[in-house]
């Protein structure tokens, strides 16, 4: 797995717009379309702002989410909230483009379901995605597989539900939804992540970040995190 250790968080989310621009102009001159999951935080929300400034078949763009927290519509712990901030507001991305896990939904359990069916009719089946953006938490979780949950268990779904963590139960894409992925992008930054990045280049399996497959991987890091690495 490659990694590119930048100045700081901003170097970090410039980076990744580039990168995740140019793959997109790639995969739509391959395929037609180009598929990307994108994960929550700050220094994605900044990547999404930066990207939109990018020379991107936008047309052609479908975006997913990796990982949501069941919480009402419009609240702030939401990925989807800051998604379509950063993302629909400064770029001609069409709405219906963008796919929201549907937590809303009063039963979670049909929510995955659906969304796992959502995954088939835009990405095939088995639904692969061109890229998964990826984070690394401070206690390695990655997507919403978090330590010690069941969902780190499940292998025959492409999008489960997790326990609670954080105050809040979250319905995420599974290792083999992302583990199909054509290319992983993973965006690590700040100094509470010191710990966990040798584990995570490494494929340190008692972490959950470390079951993602790394043939296809790449890091982009800030000096922070990297400091150990």
């Amino acid at each position: 797995m490659k990694i590119e250790v930048l100045a700081d968080a901003d170097a970090v989310a410039r980076k990744a717009a580039e990168v995740i621009a140019a793959l997109a102009r790639a995969a739509v001159a391959a395929r037609g379309r180009f598929i990307v999951a994108v994960s929550g935080g700050h220094t994605p929300w900044q990547m999404l702002r930066a990207l939109a400034k990018e020379d991107v078949p936008w047309e052609f763009v479908h975006v997913v989410q990796v990982d949501e927290r069941i919480a009402p519509a419009g609240d702030p712990d939401r990925n989807l909230t800051h998604l379509r901030d950063s993302l629909l507001e400064h770029a001609p991305l069409p709405a219906t483009q963008i796919y929201a896990m549907p937590v809303e939904e009063p039963d979670s359990e049909a929510a995955a379901r659906s969304y796992a069916r959502t995954l088939e009719q835009i990405a095939g089946t088995p639904p692969v995605l061109d890229l998964a953006h990826l984070g690394l938490g401070p206690d390695g979780h990655t997507a919403s597989l978090v330590p010690d949950d069941p969902v780190l268990n499940v292998t025959d779904r492409d999008v489960a539900l997790t326990g609670t963590y954080m105050k809040r139960r979250r319905m995420t894409l599974t290792y083999p939804m992302i583990n199909r992925s054509r290319r992983i992008l993973w965006l690590v930054t700040g100094a509470e992540k010191v710990a966990m990045l040798p584990r995570l280049l490494a494929a340190d399996a008692s972490i959950p970040a470390g079951r993602v497959q790394q043939e296809r991987a790449r890091v982009l890091a800030d000096r922070a995190a990297a400091e150990k690495t």
